[in-house]
């Protein structure tokens, strides 16, 4: 995959390519939502989490082997994979598959609007980032969409059956955070192929204790739900995490996060569609001013690509 990505920044910017593989991206995972809160029906949060890296794991192996047969890890690394590992995939998903399990898919992807406003945060404390006027306008307006998106209508579901559920979401989203933070901090010295495979193994093997802790509930789960795990594991995961990793190289963190807000959008529209979930007007207005916010982040870097 990775030497498509190079042919293909022969022919494109890597800019032009870094966006669109990043849209696809956040498309993919805000359907995730939909999918995990139909899996969930039938098999435990944790469950879901180990048997979806489980299976990622074993997609992303064999492809890192083949094409990285000499890279190993040194002590420094481990510990690093570990780190990012047990931030973006054990914690992250723990939580995720958690607050889904309690509250409504929806509002779990509407949840995710939060992570832009972390991440900036945190890039800007820990690495001392910068805004630019186009990204600092384009944050603002985020911000504004987000909140229309996650309040519907001025007031966030806070019902005491997805409260809970809503908490275990914004604690998944501020992991997520730290994940994208150190992750862009392993790239000067690893391969996007390298970091997303060792922090998936990393990240499932943390989850098995986890796992373990549920086997009362474990069964035989319908074809349906196989199939949803899969789709899961091969797309939302093995793929995606490598195409936001590298997306996070070409792109900097500023701009990837406020690609996340394509996911509430994504999970609005999936979860009316498939679970029949409502979606108020203000959303869809929030969800406008999400996507002018990612053109105007994008616009210093868009004008630079139509000049050339």
């Amino acid at each position: 995959m990775t030497k498509i990505l190079q042919n293909m920044q022969v022919k494109y910017s890597p800019t032009l390519i870094a966006n669109i593989l990043i849209f696809f991206t956040m498309i993919a995972w805000g359907t995730s939502f939909i999918s995990t809160k139909i899996v969930i029906a039938e098999v435990p949060p944790f469950t879901i989490a180990f048997i979806r890296l489980a299976i990622t794991s074993c997609i992303l192996w064999p492809i890192f082997r083949k094409y990285e047969p000499t890279t190993h890890l040194n002590k420094a690394g481990t510990r690093r994979f570990a780190i990012t590992g047990l931030l973006g995939i054990t914690i992250y998903f723990c939580f995720e598959n958690i607050g889904i399990k309690l509250t409504t898919a929806s509002n779990a992807s509407l949840i995710t609007s939060v992570t832009p406003i972390l991440s900036i945060t945190l890039n800007m404390l820990f690495c001392k980032a910068r805004l630019s006027l186009c990204e600092l306008l384009g944050v603002l307006l985020g911000i504004g969409g987000s909140y229309l998106t996650i309040t519907a209508n001025g007031a966030l579901d806070t019902a005491s059956n997805h409260f809970l559920g809503n908490i275990f979401v914004i604690g998944s989203m501020i992991s997520w955070s730290f994940y994208t933070i150190f992750s862009k901090k392993q790239q000067s010295n690893n391969s996007d192929l390298a970091i997303v495979t060792y922090q998936t193994l990393f990240g499932t093997l943390f989850l098995f204790p986890f796992a373990v802790t549920e086997y009362q509930q474990w069964h035989l789960f319908s074809f349906s739900a196989l199939l949803q795990i899969i789709y899961l594991a091969g797309v939302c995961s093995a793929a995606c995490y490598f195409l936001y990793i590298y997306a996070l190289k070409i792109l900097d963190v500023t701009l990837t996060t406020i690609y996340l807000n394509l996911v509430p959008i994504t999970g609005v529209i999936t979860g009316y569609l498939v679970l029949d979930e409502r979606i108020l007007p203000s959303q869809l207005l929030g969800g406008t001013m999400i996507l002018s916010a990612i053109l105007i982040a994008n616009l210093d870097k868009l004008l630079k690509f139509f000049r050339h």
